[in-house]
């Protein structure tokens, strides 16, 4: 009999790590910037927080995946939170002290997007250990909302606490990830079982080799989603920042771009559950994928001539809806997709074209704002975007055939 998700001690442990981690990222990318602006940091200081943070993660998404399907996943996830957890207390420290230079907050900047981008691999890859294949598309479904759950609580604390304090969030950040280390540390993950796994193409089974990353593109689903995820991400960053320069320059108070934000959140957390019941209704893949895409498009188009203000974020909301239906189905196809062995390398992967896009939409936003000088015509290029990559979806062969094989690779959880 398959235990449910609630009753799975080591999914709970899993789930409640990662959602821990990511509020913690939420937090340091808020507290940083703030602690910088109070004690006379420039722009340039501000943004190169920013991009030390994000950089780091980009850098070692390939080598992390390589490290999750060669090294004992609960160790290396362990040792990243023990590792952000010492380097944000050092902070809070020299904060407390009040000698935080810059070199200090940009060297923590990087630590922190290291480890970060070190965990999130091997937590991905341990996922199909704890879960039966069964409950995967629910476990995922669950899984994405939790950024959008640390999104709605991570820089509120973080704003919050630091108008009490400048070493509140630091200290904050710090026991987050030191609770996040100790229910990590009490994970169990079961054995994988020796030889090849399944998969789309036998050339991707059995153990991990050097070349793991080249057998990955050569899979025809992953070439297909990975280009789907590149897209997308670069539409959706280039959209939101999009939605932020034109309610700057039509003068919405800063209140309610804060709730365009809150929006936006709560449409990512109800579009988990309703991801949630669509792959309990067995609708298929194709279908999910390629419809959500559409109908992310429409909604996009459909902001260019909206009310700014909390219409405006309204409609994000909605278009935030649609991204954990299309996200979770993705994710489920790549792992089902992909033995055991190789898992680590595709969570990476994947990883690094989400960065990449993520770096490139805010400049893309950019280009749109200036190029167009109308708010509505820079969000129609967005909305254009996610036509070429629903247009795209829509007319891939593999994307149209897309399924779920058996995830034969995938052991049964161990239950306590």
């Amino acid at each position: 009999m398959t235990t449910p998700l609630l009753s799975n001690r080591n999914y709970r442990i899993l789930w409640s790590g990662m959602f821990l981690s990511e509020m913690a990222a939420e937090i340091a990318y808020i507290a940083f910037p703030l602690l910088l602006l109070a004690h006379g940091g420039s722009a340039a200081a501000v943004s190169g927080a920013a991009a030390v943070l994000a950089g780091a993660r980009a850098l070692v998404s390939l080598p992390a995946g390589a490290l999750a399907d060669r090294t004992d996943r609960k160790r290396v996830m362990v040792v990243a939170q023990g590792v952000r957890t010492v380097a944000m207390l050092g902070v809070a420290g020299a904060v407390l002290l009040g000698r935080c230079p810059l070199w200090l907050v940009l060297l923590v900047a990087a630590v922190e997007g290291a480890a970060a981008g070190i965990f999130v691999p091997a937590e991905n890859a341990a996922l199909p250990q704890v879960v039966p294949e069964s409950l995967l598309p629910q476990a995922l479904a669950r899984n994405a909302a939790r950024p959008f759950a640390a999104l709605l609580i991570g820089p509120a604390l973080a704003g919050f606490t630091f108008g009490l304090h400048e070493v509140l969030p630091f200290t904050l950040n710090t026991s987050v990830l030191a609770v996040s280390f100790v229910a990590l540390a009490a994970l169990q993950l079961p054995s994988i079982a020796a030889g090849p796994g399944g998969g789309e193409e036998s050339a991707a089974a059995g153990a991990p080799r050097a070349g793991g990353f080249g057998q990955l593109l050569r899979m025809r689903t992953i070439r297909a989603t990975m280009a789907w995820i590149v897209g997308v991400n670069l539409a959706f960053h280039t959209l939101v920042v999009l939605v932020l320069i034109v309610s700057g320059e039509d003068h919405v108070a800063p209140g309610q771009m804060g709730l365009m934000m809150t929006c936006f959140g709560a449409g990512g957390l109800i579009g988990a559950l309703v991801a949630e019941r669509l792959h309990a209704a067995a609708l298929s893949p194709a279908v999910l994928v390629i419809g959500s895409t559409w109908v992310f498009a429409a909604v996009a188009g459909a902001m260019a001539y909206a009310p700014r203000g909390v219409p405006l974020g309204i409609l994000l909301g909605v278009a935030a809806m649609a991204m954990p239906v299309a996200n979770t189905t993705v994710i489920t196809c790549q792992l089902s997709a992909v033995p055991d062995g190789l898992r680590g390398r595709l969570s990476g992967l994947v990883g690094l074209g989400a960065e990449l896009a993520a770096t490139a939409g805010p400049v893309v936003a950019g280009v749109l704002a200036t190029g167009t000088r109308s708010g509505a015509a820079s969000i129609l290029g967005a909305a254009a975007l996610l036509v070429v990559v629903a247009a795209g979806a829509t007319l891939s062969p593999t994307l149209r055939r897309l399924a779920l094989p058996h995830l034969s690779a995938a052991p049964q959880p161990a239950h306590s």
